[in-house]
């Protein structure tokens, strides 16, 4: 509503109550409580008359009330880095969708792969009384993990294999995706391989997904020499960059890994400029198989992580450790390389 004058909200008009609620439907407060926290104990023409109040009157539960009486706020947390980069959309979406079957809100931050931004937005997250939280990744500040120990609450780790932390993970193995990546390369004949990786510092993700690639070359007499190793930040215009280089040396190298599918696309971009052709010349693969991997030319070779599947665990898990109290066991999540053009034998 507005001021008849200003055209501001008008602040003094009374918001709705439960009980103008009940009143316009004509039913007991009790019975509107019961239409808004559990509608399938409700008869269908009541819900009814409760939701068509609850519209005509603009009302919206005390949340705030609500939390003091039950202990909880019906909120969960996730932190992930970027809202940049559609690689977390994806597991965002279903655990969003999950949470809703539990009339759970979800509210997200980013931490812009800075841990010291991370233990804030932990902290923001907990003084605002979240019931639990969505964490990427295994490595934070010493600070941040005494904080979510002292405060007990729940919480899971996405995108980090079990393995690597104490704590409940629902991820993948990025250091064993990465080699089968790798392994497919030299399966088609390739030997001057080069890599553009994601920032690797505060990232076990993309350590996990170099080592992968190194371990396999090394298995093979191989190795990442210094100059085949390019790192840079998750942008098509960084990948564009960091390939550009690669391939303006005197041995280009006839194979590139990336880090994920936004710095293969940027590989793409820069062999194109440069009149290189994919796959005859160089091959490109990428990693997490986001819709981009197809939206590209040549089509993106990639691994499908799954992320939809790790944001419906991680929901279901939360929820079930909020409601019973029972820490949930990690669960490490398959992975799948997908062959397309952009990665050729050599010719």
């Amino acid at each position: 509503m507005t001021g008849p004058a200003t055209g501001k909200p008008d602040r003094s008009r009374r918001p709705p109550t439960l009980e103008d609620v009940a009143r316009a439907a004509g039913v007991s407060t009790a019975t509107v409580s019961r239409s808004l926290n559990a509608p399938e104990r409700v008869r269908a023409e009541t819900r009814m008359a409760v939701e068509a109040a609850v519209r005509d009157l603009g009302y919206t539960p005390n949340f705030g009330g609500q939390a003091l009486a039950s202990n909880r706020t019906n909120t969960i947390g996730a932190i992930i880095p970027t809202m940049e980069n559609a690689i977390f959309a994806r597991a965002l979406q279903a655990l969003q969708e999950t949470l809703t079957e539990s009339r759970v809100t979800l509210l997200v931050a980013t931490s812009h792969y800075d841990p010291a931004r991370e233990e804030a937005q932990i902290r923001a997250l907990i003084a605002r009384g979240v019931d639990g939280l969505a964490l990427i990744g295994s490595q934070r500040t010493a600070a941040a993990d005494a904080l979510l120990e002292t405060r007990g609450i729940p919480f899971v780790i996405l995108w980090s294999a079990p393995s690597e932390t104490p704590h409940p993970a629902i991820g993948f193995d990025n250091a064993r995706a990465a080699a089968e990546l790798t392994a497919q390369v030299l399966a088609r004949g390739h030997r001057r391989i080069a890599m553009i990786s994601g920032p690797l510092a505060h990232n076990d993700r993309a350590q996990a997904r170099l080592a992968g690639v190194r371990e396999t070359l090394c298995a093979t007499g191989l190795e990442l020499a210094p100059g085949d190793l390019q790192e840079c930040p998750y942008t098509l215009a960084d990948g564009e960059v960091a390939a550009a280089a690669l391939l303006g040396r005197a041995e280009p190298p006839t194979a590139i890994i990336c880090g994920n599918d936004v710095l293969a696309a940027g590989a793409l971009r820069a062999a194109r400029r440069l009149g290189v052709d994919v796959p005859g010349a160089l091959s490109v693969t990428g990693f997490d198989d986001i819709e981009l991997a197809t939206a590209v030319h040549p089509p993106l070779a990639t691994i499908r992580v799954p992320h939809r599947g790790m944001g419906e665990a991680a929901g279901a898990c939360l929820m079930d450790w909020i409601d019973s109290g029972r820490r949930p066991v990690s669960r490490l999540l398959p992975t799948e390389f997908v062959a397309r053009e952009s990665l050729g034998p050599v010719e």
